[in-house]
C-alpha cells in the first residue's frame, strides 16, 4: 500500500466532496494492503485524523461509522493480548463511535444502549432496510469486540445477548453482507463455552457453515475462526487441520479482504504448528 502523508490527506479532506468520500476510500486502501507491518505502523495516525474529522463534522454518520470500524479492527489485530488495557480503551472508543453513528443516522436509535435485553429485538425490528444494514453491522461487531476485550467484567459479559440481537437483525437483512462476517461473529459468540458450561456449539457450527457458504471461500477469517473457536473447543483435529490447510491453499488477494486474509494465513500456520501440542 502506498503511504500517503497525513498532512496531505488533511488538506484534501477539507474540500466538501472529498470529505464524504475519502474515509471509506482510506478504509478500503488499508483493507486491501498485504503489508501488516506498514498498516500497523501507519494506522494510528489515520485514527487520530478520523478523531479530528469526527469532531469537525459531528453530523456525518459515515465518518463515525468508519472510525468505529477502524478502531475496532486495530484493537483486535494489532494490539497484543498482554496490553489488555489498551485493547479495552480502543474497543470502548469503537463502540461509542458505533452508537454515535447509528444515532446520527437515525435519531430513533439514540436510546438503544439503554433498552433492556428483553425489549431490544422488538425495537431493532424497525430497521429492516438495506441502507440500515451498515449501522446495524458496525454496532453489532463493535459491541461483540467490546465484550470480548472486557470479558473479565461480568456486567459487560451480560451484554452478550444484546450484541447478538443486533447481529441477528443484521443477518436477517442480508446474511452475505461483508462476506458473512456477522454470521461469523454469531458463530464465535456461541462457541465461547463448551456444552458442559452452557455453550451452544451446535448453533455455532450452523453459523460457521452458513458463513462459509455465503463467503464462497473469499473471507479466510471464517475458516480460521471455525478451526480456532469451534474445532478446538470440540477437540476435532480432523476438522481443525482440514479447515486450516484449505485456508492456506487460497489466494489471499481479494478486494476489501486482503489485509485480514494475509493475517488469517499467518495465524493458520501458527495454529497448525501448535496442533500436536494442543490435541
Amino acid at each position: 500500500m502506498r503511504t500517503i502523508p497525513v498532512a496531505l490527506l488533511l488538506v484534501t479532506l477539507m474540500s466538501g466532496c472529498a470529505t464524504t468520500r475519502l474515509p471509506d476510500n482510506l478504509a478500503s486502501s488499508i483493507l486491501d494492503s498485504d503489508d501488516l507491518n506498514t498498516v500497523q505502523d501507519g494506522l494510528p495516525s489515520y485514527l487520530l485524523m478520523l478523531d479530528a474529522l469526527v469532531e469537525t463534522y459531528p453530523r456525518r454518520a459515515s465518518l463515525q461509522r468508519t472510525a468505529a470500524s477502524l478502531n475496532g479492527a486495530y484493537a483486535g489485530v494489532f494490539i497484543p493480548p498482554e496490553q489488555l488495557e489498551r485493547r479495552k480503551a480502543m474497543s470502548s472508543k469503537a463502540l461509542n463511535y458505533a452508537f454515535d453513528a447509528f444515532c446520527t443516522y437515525d435519531s430513533n436509535a439514540c436510546g438503544l444502549r439503554d433498552i433492556s435485553p428483553r425489549e431490544l429485538p422488538e425495537t431493532l425490528a424497525r430497521w429492516q432496510r438495506e441502507r440500515d444494514l451498515p449501522y446495524l453491522y458496525t454496532l453489532g461487531t463493535s459491541w461483540a469486540t467490546y465484550i470480548q476485550n472486557h470479558s473479565d467484567d461480568w456486567l459487560v459479559v451480560a451484554q452478550l445477548g444484546q450484541a447478538e440481537a443486533v447481529l441477528q437483525q443484521s443477518v436477517s437483512i442480508d446474511p452475505a453482507y461483508e462476506h458473512g462476517t456477522a454470521l461469523l461473529y454469531l458463530g464465535v459468540m456461541n462457541s465461547i463455552l463448551p456444552p458442559s458450561l452452557g455453550g451452544k456449539p451446535d448453533v455455532a457450527q450452523g453459523y460457521y457453515e452458513e458463513a462459509m457458504a455465503v463467503s464462497e471461500g473469499r473471507n479466510l477469517i471464517v475458516p480460521l475462526y471455525y478451526a480456532q473457536q469451534y474445532a478446538r473447543l470440540m477437540f476435532d483435529r480432523e476438522l481443525h487441520d482440514r479447515l486450516l490447510q484449505e485456508l492456506l491453499s487460497q489466494d489471499p488477494y481479494v478486494e476489501g479482504l486482503t489485509l485480514q486474509n494475509v493475517y488469517a494465513q499467518q495465524e493458520a500456520q501458527r495454529l497448525l504448528l501448535q496442533a500436536d501440542e494442543y490435541f
